[in-house]
C-alpha cells in the first residue's frame, strides 16, 4: 500500500476527523491492515477564503506546498487536503510539489455522476462558491449546480466560520434552512463542500439526498492508497442505496 500524506490545519479539528474517516471506512481487521500516514498540520496558514476573495494578501500557497513536501520527504505518495478551498489552488500545488494531490471537486463530481443525479445543491464558503469551484466541475459533465441565495450563503458561512471553527454548538437549525432552500429550487442532492460542515455530519442522521465531501476524500485516498473499502461507504449519498 502506498502510504498517504495529509496537509493538515485547514482547520485542525476538519484533518482530525478525516483521520477518523479513513481509519473507519478501511476494511481492515488489525493495526497493520490500516494505511501508513504521514499529516503535517500547519493551522498557521493564512486563511484560504480571505485570500482568493482580495480581503487579505496573507498567501497561503507557500505553507500548503512547503507541507506537500515535507509529507514527499517523510515517504508520503498521494496527498490528501482536508480543505476544499485550498483545492482552488489544485493543479499549481500538485505541480510545485511534485506528487499527486486528489483532486476532491472532480471526485465528488464523479460520485455524483455514477448515481446518475444531475443538479446539485452545494453548501461551501465563500470562497468556494465564488470562485465556482464545484460549478465548473459539474458544467464539466453536463450536470448543473444551486447555490445558496446571499442570506442563506451568509448562515452557511456562520456556520462555519461562527460554529464549527469556534468549536461552539451547531445551530442545526440554519443548517436545515439552507439545505430546504436549495432542494426547494431543485437540487437532488447537496454537498457538504466544507470540511467544517463535514463535522455537523459527523453523529447525526441530516435525512436524505446529502453528500459529504470529506467522506469522499477519505474513500478517494484509501482506494489510490491500495487499502480495501468497507463495502457499506461504496455510495455516500445519504439515502441512496448502491447498485
Amino acid at each position: 500500500m502506498k502510504t498517504l500524506g495529509v496537509i493538515g490545519g485547514l482547520g485542525p479539528m476538519a484533518t482530525a476527523y478525516y483521520l477518523e474517516l479513513v481509519t473507519k471506512m478501511t476494511d481492515a481487521s488489525c493495526d497493520q491492515e490500516h494505511l501508513k500516514i504521514v499529516i503535517w498540520s500547519r493551522p498557521d496558514t493564512p486563511d484560504r477564503t480571505r485570500f482568493i476573495l482580495g480581503l487579505s494578501q496573507d498567501d497561503p500557497r507557500g505553507p500548503i506546498v512547503d507541507s506537500g513536501r515535507r509529507l514527499v520527504s517523510q515517504g508520503a505518495e498521494c496527498l490528501a487536503i482536508p480543505c476544499i478551498t485550498a483545492h482552488y489552488f489544485h493543479d499549481e500545488i500538485e505541480r510545485l510539489v511534485g506528487y499527486p494531490v486528489i483532486n476532491l471537486p472532480a471526485e465528488v463530481v464523479s460520485h455524483l455522476k455514477t448515481y446518475g443525479w444531475n443538479r446539485i445543491g452545494i453548501m461551501a464558503t465563500d470562497g468556494t462558491i465564488q470562485t465556482g469551484l464545484f460549478q465548473r466541475e459539474l458544467e464539466k459533465q453536463g450536470m448543473s449546480a444551486v447555490v445558496p441565495r446571499p442570506e442563506s450563503q451568509k448562515k452557511v458561512m456562520h456556520l462555519i466560520y461562527d460554529d464549527v471553527k469556534a468549536n461552539k454548538p451547531i445551530e442545526m437549525n440554519l443548517f436545515k434552512e439552507v439545505v430546504s432552500e436549495l432542494k426547494g429550487r431543485g437540487a437532488q442532492v447537496v454537498v457538504l463542500g466544507c470540511t467544517e460542515l463535514s463535522l455537523i455530519k459527523q453523529g447525526r442522521d441530516l435525512g436524505m439526498g446529502i453528500l459529504d465531501a470529506m467522506e469522499v476524500l477519505a474513500r478517494t485516498a484509501i482506494e489510490k492508497c491500495g487499502a480495501p473499502l468497507k463495502k457499506e461507504y461504496n455510495c455516500l449519498i445519504t439515502g441512496q442505496e448502491d447498485f
